[in-house]
């Protein structure tokens, strides 16, 4: 495996990948994900980084028993649609087998390795979501 990221590339992106940032429009107040220069429903450019909620909803999820190369370790990929309640989210479902997923159920979100790039020794790290466990 190539190196796709240079270590300093990463390590200055390291903040989107290990929090849930999104982008805030303030001509139109719309929250939306992931952060883009333009705001999608109104054209404005005056955005500001906002950190979305860690908990959400699942909307819906797909599982893949043949994910793409990188994966193959974490077979059965589940990825999932999260309703954060600002913003939706398409994110890795972890810790959990798909039987043990509903539609509706609670999520929150979580930093896990994703994959390891061998050539450089960077290990990947980013935000993906489990079930979220009540406390009693």
């Amino acid at each position: 495996m190539s190196m796709e990221y240079s270590v300093p590339l990463y390590w200055r992106n390291r903040i989107n990948y290990y929090r849930l940032i999104g982008g805030k429009c303030k001509k139109c107040g719309r929250i939306f994900f992931p952060p883009y220069n333009r705001c999608p429903y109104c054209g404005s450019d005056e955005i500001e980084p906002v950190e979305l909620p860690r908990t959400g909803k699942l909307l819906t999820y797909t599982v893949s028993y043949n994910p793409p190369e990188g994966y193959k370790l974490q077979t059965p990929l589940i990825i999932g649609l999260v309703d954060l309640g600002v913003a939706k989210v398409v994110a890795q479902i972890t810790d959990a087998q798909p039987d043990e997923l509903k539609e509706g159920m609670d999520v929150e979100a979580v930093v896990r390795r994703i994959r390891e790039d061998r050539t450089a020794g960077l290990i990947h790290y980013a935000y993906k979501f489990r079930p979220l466990v009540k406390q009693e």
